[in-house]
């Protein structure tokens, strides 16, 4: 019999999966077209966050992006709002893999997946945070800008649909 085909089987599968997705593809991973390494489900939900490595991996995101759409001075300020967004939603984010981590040995079936559950709200709060300063900052952007970004946020949506469809 086929592992997956029992829903528990799919439903837990599909849990893994998204929280690998979520944990792994903030807002900001996904606006930088940058790919990095992923971790299995399990080392997601076991591993604790490691604020210097959380920081410094949002600081790098954010310098890349920056670099590739060419922010200028006079969009300086809708750039300094989305990158404290940025940094904010990391760090939350850190902060709830921290609890997860710390809670991961005492924690039932349905604490987990309450865990999960808290993961997307978290991953939700963030982007509906992410729009609105993206979208100002997109708004200011030259014709060559939008399409850069344009382009970054396609690629990265292109190779996330491709490893979904691999997946079926």
């Amino acid at each position: 019999m086929n592992l997956f085909t029992h829903p528990a089987a799919r439903a837990a599968s599909a849990a893994a999966t998204l929280l690998g997705a979520i944990v792994l593809a903030s807002p900001l991973f996904a606006a930088s077209g940058e790919v990095l390494p992923q971790a299995s489900s399990q080392e997601a939900m076991t591993a604790p966050a490691s604020d210097s490595a959380g920081t410094a991996s949002v600081e790098a995101r954010i310098k890349v992006l920056h670099k590739k759409l060419h922010i200028t001075a006079a969009q300086k300020p809708q750039w300094d709002n989305l990158a404290q967004v940025m940094r904010d939603n990391a760090r939350a984010m850190a902060d709830l893999q921290k609890q997860r981590a710390a809670d991961t040995q005492s924690m039932s079936a349905v604490d987990v997946v309450k865990s999960y559950e808290s993961v997307i709200e978290a991953h939700e709060d963030g982007m509906k945070k992410f729009v609105p300063p993206f979208e100002a900052l997109y708004n200011t952007m030259s014709d060559a800008q939008k399409k850069t970004a344009d382009s970054l946020f396609r690629s990265r949506e292109r190779a996330s649909a491709a490893k979904q469809t691999a997946a079926k």
